[in-house]
């Protein structure tokens, strides 16, 4: 017994070394891929968030020091200059016209690219797809490269100048984002849900506003999200525009500190981090709703 038991063992030893070779080489795969995923995680982190930490840092320095002091929180922090960039700057009438910007294009691009959506999903019309893809291609048009054509209009329309010939092609622009997003989700809505709503006494724009709607409300948020996003950013069009200092928005109101001769570099860091900062806090307490919206729509798609 004992010799057939020391051979049966001398047999497996082998083999269990072996196995345990094995497993703590794939350990040591699992390791290093988790290491090296990591790492570049980190460094695309660590690339994203310095802009932001040396403009905040370049925001509590002096005019002097800006470029001398490497640090990245000054000994004597000036807060000050972001009293002065909101008071001196004219910041709080930028910041209302921003926001009133924002407000209503994301309104206007929800509820024109909704009924849109709606109507390309349950509707039948002849040339439904062709209509459909045409918006689609608006998608590859660049900007500067129709920047000409959208100025000529704009100027036969009587618009330069005005808060509507700016807010118009913002809405136009978020068109297509819109209907790409929204059109699955309607599309997808089961056909039983119509119906009843029908026995109920919902026409067309009942059953838009009170099956589509409430279905939707993801696939909305990420529409409202980067059309928010785009309409606070936009500087180009708003230069091209508008000249009157009362209907700027926040981003055209920072050419203010950049001068001919001199640039107030400090003043400049504390009107982009006042402008960068309500986009970012809406990205902290909202990126959920995004990756959400997101799945949800390419679950449905």
């Amino acid at each position: 017994m004992n010799s057939d038991f020391a051979s049966g063992t001398a047999v497996l030893d082998p083999i269990r070394k072996r196995f345990t070779r094995e497993r703590i080489s794939l350990r040591m795969i699992r390791l290093s891929k988790g290491t090296l995923k990591h790492a570049i995680l980190f460094s695309v982190a660590v690339t994203c968030l310095f802009p932001l930490i040396w403009m905040f840092s370049s925001a509590l320095k002096t005019q002097s020091t800006v470029f001398t002091d490497l640090s990245i929180f000054p000994s004597h922090p000036h807060f000050s200059n972001f009293a002065d960039a909101w008071t001196k700057g004219g910041f709080g009438v930028y910041f209302l016209n921003s926001v009133f910007y924002t407000v209503f294009c994301v309104a206007g691009v929800l509820l024109i690219s909704s009924l849109a959506a709606f109507a390309f999903a349950r509707l039948q019309f002849p040339g439904k797809n062709v209509i459909y893809y045409l918006f689609l291609a608006t998608i590859m048009i660049p900007v500067p490269g129709a920047i000409v054509a959208l100025f000529v209009l704009i100027t036969k329309l009587g618009l330069i100048n005005t808060r509507l010939g700016y807010m118009l092609p913002q809405i136009n622009g978020g068109l297509a984002l819109g209907l790409f997003i929204l059109r699955p989700f309607f599309e997808r809505i089961p056909k039983d849900l119509e119906d009843a709503a029908r026995i109920d006494g919902c026409g067309r724009l009942g059953i838009w506003w009170h099956v589509a709607i409430p279905l939707a409300r993801p696939a909305l948020a990420v529409v409202a999200l980067f059309t928010a996003l785009g309409v606070w950013n936009e500087f180009i069009l708003a230069q091209l525009v508008l000249q009157n200092q009362r209907l700027m928005p926040l981003q055209l109101g920072l050419v203010k500190f950049w001068g001919g001769n001199i640039t107030q570099y400090p003043l400049l860091m504390a009107g982009m981090t006042l402008s960068v900062l309500p986009i970012v806090i809406a990205y902290v307490f909202l990126q959920r709703h995004i990756i959400a919206g997101v799945t949800a729509g390419a679950l449905k798609g």
